[in-house]
């Protein structure tokens, strides 16, 4: 029973974060259980399913609350279906961790680029333009891909190159990138059903981070609509640069067959010690107040 509702609140974090930021869920929940010694594409395809039923709820959370561009929704749906069935094949036949380092880096470059732009600028506008069909179902593609080999992705991938465009505030890019989440997830859940068996998938890891997320979308929803987009920014920009720190001081070292002179754990909570005193002096400061609106 403590599992089970370790789990469960394990969901709720998951997708609140997700919901609030346009990613987290299957990379937050994916690594807990990778930790334990799960195999991926059975840790992959349980989070999936789960992501399923919490995607839905997000994305309909989201769209309730008139934080969705069907523009940016439809191509990224489309596309994201095929880099999932692809994606989750290769899982079953390749190491799931063999992109990581690198996608890692490309996220990491995209996090500071999104940090810098909405932390530093006082008046921070649009761009004119829309998203060219072309470049949303390249995205859709990868992100669909990755996310099924690595059990997380869709949102980091989705949501911060659509967000580093700045061509629409982040929280159409966040109910956008939820709701076309919510489908390719099913056909990934699909595939891996053909190539492993539904009946090797967890269940009992299933089911609480099911009733979690599905708590947490309604909540998340909300909070990305009240939240200012500038603030909204700049915590996709640091969780990237958090999450992608510890991917890539994890994985550099084994391609350069180096040690690592301080434990990795030190490194990452640095980083987000860092980013959370930034964060805290430039929008709770004294000398920073009235100044997080959004100017168009």
């Amino acid at each position: 029973m403590l599992l089970f509702f370790l789990i469960l609140v394990l969901g709720f974090f998951a997708q609140y974060i997700d919901g609030v930021l346009g990613m987290g869920y299957g990379a937050s929940s994916s690594s807990f259980l990778v930790a334990t010694g799960l195999v991926p594409a059975i840790v992959s395809a349980s989070v999936h399913t789960s992501e399923i039923f919490a995607s839905f709820a997000s994305g309909l959370s989201h769209l309730i609350f008139g934080n969705v561009d069907s523009k940016i929704a439809l191509p990224l749906t489309c596309t994201g279906i095929l880099g999932g069935i692809v994606g989750a094949y290769f899982l079953a036949k390749l190491p799931g961790n063999l992109m990581t380092p690198f996608v890692g880096a490309i996220l990491l470059i995209l996090g500071i680029r999104i940090f810098l732009r909405f932390f530093w600028k006082k008046n921070l506008k649009l761009t004119k333009g829309e998203f060219s069909k072309r470049f949303l179902l390249l995205l859709g593609f990868v992100g669909g891909a990755v996310d099924a080999i690595g059990g997380g992705g869709w949102g980091p991938i989705c949501t911060s190159m659509l967000v580093s465009a700045n061509k629409t505030e982040p929280r159409y890019v966040i109910g956008s990138v939820n709701i076309a989440e919510f489908f390719t997830t099913i056909t990934t859940v699909f595939t891996f059903g053909l190539i492993i068996g539904f009946e090797n998938f967890l269940w009992h890891v299933t089911i609480p981070l099911i009733i979690g997320g599905v708590i947490a979308a309604p909540v998340a929803a909300y909070t990305c609509q009240k939240v200012p987009p500038r603030i909204l920014g700049t915590l996709v920009g640091a969780i990237l640069i958090t999450l992608n720190t510890r991917t890539i001081t994890k994985y550099l070292p084994k391609m350069l067959r180096v040690e690592m002179p301080i434990k990795l754990e030190l490194i990452v909570i640095f980083t987000a010690l860092v980013l959370v005193f930034l964060i805290t002096l430039r929008y709770v400061g004294k000398n920073f107040k009235g100044k997080t609106s959004f100017s168009m």
